[in-house]
Parts: C-alpha cells; sequence; structure tokens
C-alpha cells in the first residue's frame, strides 16, 4: 500500500469534481440565468475570470476537505460515510460560496438565487461523490479480496485471543487485518493459538515488534484479571500512529462504548489515538507553519544580526545541533542559537542552570529572552515540532524519566513545541527532577488540548518573553 499514492488519487478526483461542477455551473449561468435577466442570448465565453474559478474555486475545495480532516486513515474509507461527510461538506462549502461570490449577482427573480444555489449543490455534490464513491468502493473491494490489508498483532494468548483471530479469519468480508503473530502475556497461554499464528515474543517485546513488523492494529485480549497490564501495554502502544481495539466486558456493553466498523465484524472498543478533532488539528497545522513563515519573514534581522553577534563574541558555529525525540518516538534534530561555549557537553549530556559557566555573556541575553529558540521556526515548518506541545527531551534524560514516571512516553502522541504549558507554568528545567515537578503541567496540556488552549500558552509565552524570564 502506498499512502501518499492514494491520497493524491482522491485529491486529484476531488479538484476534477470542483472543477467540472464548476465549469458545468458557469454555463449554467450563462445560458439560463443570465438570459433571464437581460432578455436575450448570452454567448458562453470562457474569460479571464473562469479561469481564475476554475484555479482557485478547486483550490479552495481541496483545502476545506483538508481541514476537516478527510484525507486521514484514506485507505479504510466508508460509501456510507463517505456519502454523509460528501454532503456535509457540499452544503457547507456551497453556502459559503453562494454568499460570497454569487450573492452579489444581478438577476431577474428572486427564485434565480435558489437556482443557483440548489443547481450549484447537486453539480459538486454529485460529482465529488461519484468520484469517491468509485475509488472507495474499488479499495473496499482490494480489501474484501484480501489484496490490501493492514498488519495486525494481538496482545495476549488467551482464549479470547484465538477466538478473535478465527472469527475474524473466517469473516465472508473482511475487514483488512492481516495477522503477523500474538504477543505471550504470560507463558501458560492457550497453545491452540500458537498453532496459527507465530508467536513473535513476550510482554517485555511489545515495542519492538511493533517496530520490526511495522504494525498498523493492535488487538489487546486480557482476561477479567489482567487488566492491571492494560495501562502499561498501552504506555507503549498509544503513542504509536496504529489503530488500537480493545475487548468489550458486560459494563463497555451496558454503558454503550462498544464500536463496529462493519457489520459483519465481531465488536471491539476502538482506543483512539485522536486527541484533537481532526479538523482543530489540522488547524492547529495550518496555524503552525503559517505562523512561523511570517515569524522567520519579519524576525530575519534578527537571525542576521544574532549570527553576526555570536559569530564575533564566541568562537564556533552560529547554530546549535542537537538530537531529540519528537511524535510517537521518532529522533529529529533540534535547531537553537549557541547560548553556549564550543563542546559544552564533551564530557556527556549535562543540562544547564542559572549560574553555568558555560553559559557566554550574550548567551546568557537570548535565554532570558528566548531568542535562542527562535530557530526553531524552522522546525515547525518541517513538521518536526509544533508552535505549543511538550518540550522534546534528549533520550538520555528521557530513560531517566520514565524510571520514575512510566507515564512520560504519552506525551510522544504529540509534536512536541517551542513552547509548553510546563514551560509557561515552571520554566526551563535544570535537572531530572525540576523535570519531574514540569511533567504534570505538560499531562495537563495531554488532557486539555485544544486550539483554545493553545492560544492561551502562546499568549503567556509572550508575556514571559516580554519580561525576559527566561534562564
Amino acid at each position: 500500500m502506498n499512502k501518499k499514492q492514494q491520497v493524491a488519487r482522491y485529491l486529484i478526483m476531488d479538484f476534477l469534481a470542483a472543477a467540472i461542477s464548476w465549469t458545468l455551473f458557469y454555463i449554467y449561468r450563462k445560458q439560463v440565468i443570465e438570459p433571464a435577466k437581460f432578455g436575450y442570448e448570452i454567448p458562453v465565453e470562457f474569460n479571464t475570470q473562469y479561469f481564475l474559478g476554475i484555479i482557485l474555486i478547486p483550490a479552495v475545495w481541496l483545502l476545506f476537505y483538508y481541514i476537516t480532516g478527510y484525507y486521514r486513515n484514506i485507505y479504510r474509507r466508508s460509501r456510507l460515510i463517505d456519502l454523509g461527510q460528501t454532503l456535509l461538506t457540499s452544503i457547507i462549502g456551497v453556502t459559503v460560496i453562494f454568499f460570497a461570490l454569487l450573492l452579489d449577482d444581478t438577476v431577474y427573480s428572486y427564485k434565480n438565487y435558489y437556482q443557483l444555489y440548489f443547481n450549484l449543490l447537486f453539480l459538486h455534490f454529485s460529482f465529488t461523490y461519484l468520484f469517491r464513491l468509485i475509488l472507495t468502493s474499488r479499495t473496499i473491494g482490494r480489501i474484501h479480496r484480501r489484496e490490501i490489508g493492514f498488519n495486525t498483532l494481538i496482545i495476549g494468548n488467551n482464549e479470547k485471543a484465538l477466538k478473535i483471530y478465527e472469527e475474524m479469519s473466517r469473516l465472508p468480508r473482511p475487514a483488512g487485518n492481516r495477522f503477523v503473530g500474538f504477543i505471550s502475556i504470560n507463558g501458560n497461554g492457550n497453545n491452540d493459538l500458537e498453532k496459527s499464528l507465530p508467536k513473535l515474543g513476550d510482554f517485555e517485546d511489545i515495542e519492538k515488534v511493533l517496530h520490526e513488523h511495522a504494525i498498523e492494529e493492535v488487538i489487546i485480549a486480557l482476561e477479567t484479571n489482567q487488566h492491571d497490564l492494560l495501562s502499561q501495554i498501552l504506555t507503549v502502544v498509544e503513542n504509536r500512529e496504529m489503530l488500537i481495539w480493545g475487548l468489550p466486558d458486560l459494563y463497555d456493553f451496558l454503558s454503550g462504548t462498544v464500536k463496529i466498523n462493519t457489520i459483519y465484524s465481531i465488536p471491539l472498543i476502538k482506543i483512539s489515538n485522536g486527541l484533537m478533532p481532526a479538523w482543530q488539528e489540522n488547524v492547529k497545522r495550518i496555524i503552525d507553519v503559517t505562523a512561523s513563515a511570517i515569524a522567520i519573514l519579519i524576525l530575519s534581522p534578527v537571525y542576521l544580526a544574532l549570527a553576526v553577534a555570536i559569530r564575533s563574541t564566541s568562537p564556533g558555529p552560529v547554530i546549535y545541533r542537537q538530537e531529540r525525540i519528537g511524535k510517537f518516538g521518532k529522533p529529529f534534530i533540534i535547531y537553537k542559537f549557541r547560548s553556549m561555549v564550543a563542546d559544552s557537553e564533551k564530557n556527556g549530556p549535562a543540562l544547564s542552570s542559572k549560574a553555568d559557566a558555560r553559559i557566554t555573556p550574550l548567551g546568557k541575553f537570548i535565554r532570558k529572552t528566548h531568542l535562542d529558540e527562535i530557530p526553531q521556526f524552522f522546525n515547525v515548518i518541517r513538521g518536526d515540532m509544533s508552535l505549543v506541545g511538550p518540550r522534546p527531551e534528549r533520550q538520555y534524560y528521557i530513560e531517566q524519566i520514565v524510571k520514575k514516571a512510566p507515564h512520560y512516553t504519552h506525551l510522544h502522541k504529540l509534536r512536541p513545541g517551542i513552547t509548553s504549558w510546563g514551560q509557561v507554568k515552571y520554566g526551563y528545567a535544570s535537572n531530572v527532577e525540576e523535570m519531574l515537578e514540569r511533567l504534570p503541567y505538560d499531562m495537563l496540556y495531554l488532557k486539555n488540548i485544544s486550539l483554545y488552549v493553545d492560544f492561551k500558552i502562546l499568549i503567556y509565552t509572550m508575556i514571559n518573553v516580554f519580561h525576559g524570564r527566561g534562564k
């Protein structure tokens, strides 16, 4: 499976649908609406206004679909869900276009406004859903023929795990699960499962198995007396880009938390990785990129001045590069203006403090005003970081933190940020103990993440920068 190619197919077809529907709508206006207004035939001429619309209108539609999260989980589309989403987005989008572009049209009768609106809605919805229906049906057909599958791991080796495997393997219309093996939770599990699936490891091997076998879905099959292990398992698997399913018990059925994706499937509880609604997550990313690009442009004289100042006051590189751990535990290189002497960590990793002798005179100023962080706007544009999110740490310190606070890894569900709730409330940490003291604030952000919270954190960060409260 090639996710990028599949997304590209939907993008191309959505663009074509919007272009075709706008062209037919343009012809309809020229041949029906305008003759009724002027009293004579109007020739259909594809002028500059038309060609401008045929480019901009479809582009805006694609941006709208992206914001609403349509292009996520592109191989797991449903024709019925597509129908509802396409109808809803078409109504919203056409309504916006009508009030922005068409309401100023001079028409013969107010009824022409209704004709304009409903014709554009019908054309846009019909072509968009038709093309999506073709693509989605083709993909679903390949899944049912088992030509497409998602690498699936079962965590557990009990009777429940065996039943899941057998039932899902016999489905007449499979949901796309390609079982690669199972993880044993206890050594005395059901031996029958091992006859059908390879044992890939034990509890402590989960992280390695997820990586080596490129797991896309996990089904957690635990006995009732093993639920104390659930938190430990989720600490590992929730921090990755995959679907996680759990087995429901009687309480889950009574409380209505059991969700299924297909009528033929067995009931499972979906443990979602999504922390924000799709539209908020995509708006957050658009704001990140746009604001970072503007900041780089506005601060370009500051970049140049700091580069000259750092180079002239202290030997060594202007930009300091260091490996940090980002979203889903993936390492990346973070950029900062160098505020310490060169080779400041030649004796090994060491956190800084206010009285750190390694900090240069200029470094004290740029750290206090957070100017050392501004190269990270490039990290944001690259997708390594966000404007707001938990501060990224080095693997060396993460290993020490996890020994005392295993739940720290839950922060890897998020892109790390230039600023964070923990940084606003607590500030930079000078040792592991201070990192642990700051951790509750970042966990609060994880549980309360929203665009509203992001804006508040950014405002308080700017206040701190203005007052020079860095260290």
